[in-house]
């Protein structure tokens, strides 16, 4: 059920800037919300902390501090951040919005991924950690409802929320853990600190769900999932999802080693170790379907970067918000944490001795020679199997495509090629290859090359004449935008008709450039002056100019306009209307009456005075040569509006 409709802020603009046009998601800390940024005509996600939260400068320190934080990284795999301000009780992040669905999404639809689409989710989280890491920033909060994948496929990680300075204080507050309880690292969860390792931890426990389908640990409360985390090791994925090679095995271990030291360093070493192993997997390893006990039915496909053709392996799990969890007291675990290694095999016992003390070989040389041939043999034959036949594709990035089929060739490689458009390789060259650079492939292959075309260049179409709908569905049909609307007067053109654009048509221009749009007003038309016309005669007047009236509530005081005449019109006369637009006029009361002081019996001189403090005006007549009022016209007591003249006689 689509509960935007019962949200206050959709439908509201927010800092008098952002159009709040429906919500996405709502989490601990914040409610997402899709909007439109009306100032520079863009869509975006509008990220806006609960206002009880609002309250705790310290939630609002920690909203501040993740918009500038993400700042910092201009990465393609992280989530942009472009604005963060507040408007009374809301505090908000305005970020890039990403059409797509997220990592929970996929796992909720399919289960278990083919190593080679976890592995393709993975390695951009971990370049786009990696950045973080490098810029000295912790994310401190990675799970699959933080990776986002893109309708285009791409892969960006989202909400730093309590991403932490490495150069600050980032050990745990004591009895209390801040985060998503299913991706702890031990450390999180006890009073260590928390640095890069928190995140490559988070990861593993990632990757982990991306093979089998479902999070390593489960438990009635957060504190028996805590539990786990410090006193057990994650387990193998292949335990539960048997197709899921040793060294994704070793990769799991090594992420989630439950001591810190025992972990890559950060998540740029992390990608590098992920790389190698998918260097070293065979494809029949990377495309192998999951299975086992847990396999299910392959559910409808939702975007993913490339296609998983992979059966669901039990529940993914829900959506796990990140939460505060008290602690109870004293330590989580009686016992030191450490990464428990297997034991080494025994050694082979040695033969027993012969007669004499002499040990006697039960072979003979014949027998050895045999055997020695035969480990040759099957170490040519693994060694057939798993490099023999494979070769790694050459970097042929930029070259031109003549010699980058020459290195292709001599690599043994076949090519095919294909082009595209691209705005940074020049025209021949190669833009791209599938597979990648460095990727594996059958010494026999054959490599795609993306041969550039050069720029794309699309022409403005000319939409002169078009009702607006028509003219912004001919500009996207032209892979260009619509831009900003502005309203013009113009003789020729018929009201509501585009009448230029900018750039005008035929010009020729890059993909997804914006075009602003021009729509007429028909022919200008003078607004007759009405003020002080009878309501009848305003009317006439208005309608024969092809205007409409529109008469407004109440009536006003005016000093122009008799009473029941016309007072005021709006827009006023001498400014210029379009047919069909509407002019409202309002009705005068007539002038505003004011008491007029009674001034009998008082000096002339007072008595002008006190009527002129009153916004009267005053003319004396003297009679006899006195100096005191003996009448007044008007009356005191008497109504008159302001500025009109008492008259005194004094004697």
């Amino acid at each position: 059920m689509d509960t935007s409709v019962q949200d206050p802020l959709v439908g509201q603009m927010l800092d008098g800037r952002y159009l709040v046009e429906g919500r996405i998601a709502v989490g601990g800390m914040a409610t997402v919300y899709r909007a439109m940024d009306t100032r520079l005509d863009r869509e975006l996600a509008l990220k806006v902390m609960h206002p009880r939260l609002a309250e705790d400068a310290v939630f609002v320190e920690r909203f501040i501090r993740e918009a500038k934080a993400v700042a910092k990284l201009a990465h393609p795999n992280v989530v942009g951040v472009f604005d963060q301000g507040a408007d009374g009780t809301y505090v908000y992040l305005a970020m890039e919005y990403v059409a797509g669905c997220t990592l929970r999404d996929v796992l909720r639809e399919r289960g278990a991924l083919q190593v080679h689409a976890a592995l393709d989710i993975l390695e951009p989280v971990l370049a786009a950690l990696g950045a973080a890491h490098r810029a000295g920033l912790v994310h401190r909060d990675m799970k699959p409802e933080n990776v986002l994948i893109g309708d285009d496929g791409r892969v960006k990680v989202a909400d730093f929320g309590l991403v932490r300075a490495i150069d600050t204080k980032t050990s745990v507050s004591t009895g209390v853990v801040l985060g998503t309880v299913s991706y702890l690292a031990p450390e999180q969860i006890g009073h260590g600190t928390v640095d890069q390792r928190a995140d490559v931890y988070a990861c593993g426990v990632v990757l982990y769900e991306m093979l089998t389908g479902r999070k390593p640990y489960d438990g009635d409360t957060p504190m028996k999932v805590m539990y786990q985390h410090v006193n057990e090791d994650v387990p193998a994925p292949s335990a539960v999802m048997p197709t899921v090679p040793p060294l994704l095995d070793a990769l799991v271990a090594r992420a989630c080693a439950r001591l810190q030291q025992a972990r890559p360093a950060d998540a740029v070493e992390l990608l590098a170790e992920a790389r190698t192993a998918r260097a070293a997997l065979s494809p029949e390893e990377l495309d192998a379907r999951p299975g086992g006990a847990s396999a299910q039915a392959a559910p409808v496909p939702v975007p993913v970067p490339e296609p998983v053709d992979a059966a669901p392996a039990g529940p993914a799990g829900s959506e796990e918000p990140t939460s505060v969890v008290v602690l109870p007291d004293g330590p989580v675990t009686d016992r030191t944490t450490r990464l428990l290694l297997p034991a080494p095999p025994p050694d082979d016992p040695p033969p027993a001795p012969a007669p004499g003390g002499r040990a006697r070989s039960r072979r003979g040389p014949l027998a050895l020679l045999v055997a020695v041939l035969v480990l040759i043999g099957v170490a040519a034959g693994v060694w057939y199997i798993n490099d023999g036949q494979f070769t790694t594709v050459p970097g042929v990035l930029s070259l031109p495509q003549a010699k980058a089929e020459q290195q292709l060739d001599k690599a043994g490689l076949d090519t095919k090629v294909k082009r595209d458009f691209s705005l940074t390789v020049p025209r021949g060259s190669v833009i791209a290859t599938d597979p990648s650079p460095g990727k594996r492939i059958r010494g026999n292959g054959t490599v795609t090359l993306t041969v550039s075309k050069g720029p794309q260049h699309v022409q403005v179409p000319d939409v002169a004449g078009r009702d607006l709908a028509t003219a912004r569905k001919e500009i996207k049909a032209a892979s260009l935008t619509p831009g900003t609307v502005a309203q013009a007067f113009d003789d020729d053109v018929p009201r509501g008709e585009v009448v230029s654009t900018d750039p005008k048509g035929s010009t020729e221009l890059a993909p997804g450039t914006p075009i602003a749009i021009t729509v007429s007003r028909g022919a200008p038309i003078d607004v007759p002056d009405v003020v002080g016309e009878s309501v009848t005669d305003a009317q006439q007047d208005l309608e024969a100019a092809g205007l409409k009236v529109v008469l407004a509530p109440g009536k006003v005081f005016s000093d122009e306009a008799d009473k029941d005449q016309v007072a005021l019109e709006s827009p006023g006369s001498g400014s210029q209307a379009a047919a069909g637009d509407s002019v409202t006029i309002t009705v005068s009361k007539g002038q505003q009456q004011f008491p007029v002081p009674d001034v009998t019996g008082k000096s002339a001189g007072d008595a002008k005075k006190i009527l002129q403090a009153a916004g009267f005006d005053v003319r004396v007549i003297n009679i006899f040569f006195g100096s005191t009022v003996f009448s007044q016209s008007p009356d005191g007591g008497s109504q008159a509006p302001k500025g009109a003249t008492i008259t005194l006689w004094v004697r």
